[in-house]
């Protein structure tokens, strides 16, 4: 099922330049639908997260059938296969620690955020547990509750009101993930929905409203965040192998190739491949007609305005997709950069360039330990 195992070749002469083990190590494992990501963080003298390895599981069997992928909406977590891809993925990166923070994927929770007036901790603690019943499509019994007060302001009316975004987990989910970390040997110190990864690495400490797009292979997910925070949550099937298969299609060639051909020439081909973005253009514009619809729904309702748009997974190395997007919204387009929030030696620039995007989650939980 996974055919490539990925550590950059020069990576093992930037390590020699991280000798120093902190007891504070840590592992950020993002558990994907089509790869598995290792990223190992030490505290650096001056306290701040360094990175000291990081390593790639992926998988291209997916593009062809769903059955390969290791989860998706549709598709449930097979934890002996997943322990066993983690294990060896692990054994690969060979870390001095064992502990792990990870994510769950947006379509394995469910989020909501709720607007209540101001009020004490307790009280908002019985608040949220009433506005749960309303919100979750489950018993509550058979989920687990967590919220965070992520916004004030002061309605037409002169009333302050607080926005609380509030998740819930199945435990059924809890316990597969718990299986899956301890069969590969793993201590599982943390587990948190992606998009709290996410908004940490690409918006902490800045207050700038944020539209953050995360195209992975088989689920893109769409997110408000601001100042470290995540204040908005959806997502959709739509991601990169549909693009793939768009261009299998259309150009009459293998999966595989047709995902060659998107990564070299993305939305910018010529001449034989001309009609590589002609092909791509409508599903990436799904994704996007998507994530404008959740723009729109948290600028409405939400007493916000969103300023950028953050393209992150590995969809945002789509050549050519900062330009369309940022057309199509008339607003600024970055491609993600979680690195800034991490040390590492200057020699591993060049390696790390193009891997911060597909990364952003799995830092974001390295981190975690080390920003809050």
């Amino acid at each position: 099922m996974f055919e490539r195992f990925f550590r950059p070749k020069n990576f093992s002469a930037v390590k020699k330049i991280l000798k120093a083990v902190s007891e504070g190590d840590f592992l950020g494992v993002d558990i994907g639908t089509a790869s598995i990501k290792a990223v190992e963080i030490e505290s650096s003298p001056t306290g701040a997260p360094r990175l000291k390895n990081y390593a790639v599981l992926e998988s291209y069997g997916h593009l062809d059938r769903l059955n390969t992928a290791i989860q998706t909406s549709s598709l449930k977590m097979l934890e002996k296969e997943t322990a066993a891809l983690l294990k060896t993925l692990i054994n690969k990166l060979d870390p001095r620690t064992r502990n792990v923070s990870a994510s769950i994927p947006s379509f394995s929770a469910f989020t909501s955020l709720i607007e209540v007036p101001t009020m004490s901790e307790e009280e908002l603690s019985k608040a949220m547990r009433y506005q749960a019943q309303t919100v979750v499509p489950m018993p509550l019994e058979e989920v687990a509750l967590d919220w965070m007060p992520v916004g004030e302001y002061t309605d037409e009316s002169g009333a302050k009101k607080q926005q609380v975004f509030l998740i819930s987990v199945p435990n059924e989910v809890i316990t597969k993930y718990q299986a899956v970390f301890k069969a590969a040997g793993l201590t599982l110190k943390a587990l948190e929905i992606e998009g709290l990864s996410l908004s940490r690495a690409l918006t902490l400490g800045d207050p700038t409203t944020t539209l953050v797009i995360d195209i992975g292979a088989r689920s893109t997910a769409v997110m408000i965040a601001e100042n470290g925070l995540l204040k908005y949550s959806a997502q959709t099937d739509f991601a990169g192998s549909s693009l793939s298969q768009a261009v299998s299609s259309g150009l009459g060639v293998s999966v595989r190739r047709a995902e060659e051909l998107k990564k070299q020439k993305g939305l910018l081909g010529q001449g034989g491949e001309y009609g590589l973005s002609t092909l791509m253009l409508p599903f990436l514009d799904v994704i996007l007609s998507e994530a404008k619809r959740i723009k729109d729904i948290y600028e409405k309702n939400y007493h916000g305005k969103v300023e950028r748009i953050i393209l992150s997974g590995g969809g945002a190395n789509l050549l050519g997709i900062e330009k369309y997007a940022s057309v199509q919204f008339q607003l600024p387009v970055l491609k993600a950069d979680p690195w800034k929030r991490v040390e590492f030696p200057a020699a591993a620039a060049p390696v790390l360039a193009g891997e911060g995007a597909p990364l952003a989650v799995a830092i974001g939980l390295g981190i975690r330990q080390f920003i809050g």
